[in-house]
């Protein structure tokens, strides 16, 4: 009665499901991975963001590499915005998702080196974008200044296109690198996206505290994938038992209509 297994239909839809098991188990695998680093990530944002503010100079200095685990800690700085080397960074968004620019003036400190500052959002100024936009300007004179410590930005890392040819003092990275051949100054690694104090006027518009990933999601993720993996030998099993009881229920009428004696 199983010979009808070592037909080609079968033994293709057989390896089918062969190949289907280890394939979802290794997809759950991943999900689990992916849960895994997304609830480490968040557990790091979360103990920074809560961490105590802490001198700049205690976590970045010239040349710095900011670290997953020192970014989006709060530091602090005394020293006095330069309004003359302010630059701002182009397709930059809003919470309401519209385009516009990021603020970026360097912040210098009291032993002159330079510490880039994300002062915030602005709107563009119009469809060109060719002309420098009216920002309204920080506190003038020495000043603390408080905000989340963030890594440079690189074309690798966040996809953009580091554009040649952009009009006067506009970018489209933060990078401390580059800003410091431009101020021909020492600049702190990485930036800061400041938080306080906060702007007297609408603008700048703060950078919103980073949102957590949702991590349940891979979790279920990979729940669903090992029940698909498991479902495939049951299903499998079923199908070969309804074979079965077809084939015996169609060899039982052939046997009724064989034993039926012939009309004269």
């Amino acid at each position: 009665m199983y010979r009808f297994l070592l037909s080609r239909q079968w033994v293709i839809l057989t390896l089918v499901a062969l190949l289907l098991i280890p394939t979802m188990i290794r997809l759950g695998i991943w999900q689990m991975h992916r849960y895994e680093e997304r609830t480490a990530r968040n557990q790091l944002v979360s103990d920074a963001l809560s961490a105590d503010a802490v001198p700049v100079e205690r976590l970045t200095s010239p040349g710095h590499t900011v670290t997953t685990d020192e970014r989006y800690h709060s530091v602090t700085a005394k020293g006095r915005f330069d309004t003359a080397d302010e630059v701002v960074v182009r397709r930059r968004t809003n919470s309401d998702d519209e385009v516009g620019y990021h603020v970026l003036t360097p912040f210098v400190l009291t032993d002159g080196k330079v510490l880039l500052v994300n002062r915030g959002w602005i709107p563009a100024d119009g469809p060109s974008q060719t002309a420098f936009p009216e920002i309204p300007a920080p506190p003038s004179g020495e000043t603390t200044v408080t905000g989340r410590l963030m890594p440079d930005e690189t074309t690798a890392a966040s996809g953009i296109k580091n554009l040649e040819g952009l009009p006067d003092r506009q970018v489209m990275l933060i990078n401390s690198e580059q800003e410091a051949r431009r101020l021909g100054a020492k600049v702190l690694g990485g930036y800061i996206a400041q938080t306080a104090p906060e702007p007297k006027g609408d603008t700048p518009e703060l950078v919103g505290r980073p949102g957590s990933e949702d991590a349940a999601l891979n979790y279920a993720y990979a729940i669903q994938w090992w029940l698909f993996s498991a479902g495939v030998p049951i299903g499998w099993v079923v199908l070969v038992r309804r074979e079965l009881r077809d084939r015996r229920e169609s060899q039982a009428h052939q046997s009724a209509a064989e034993s039926e004696p012939a009309p004269v």
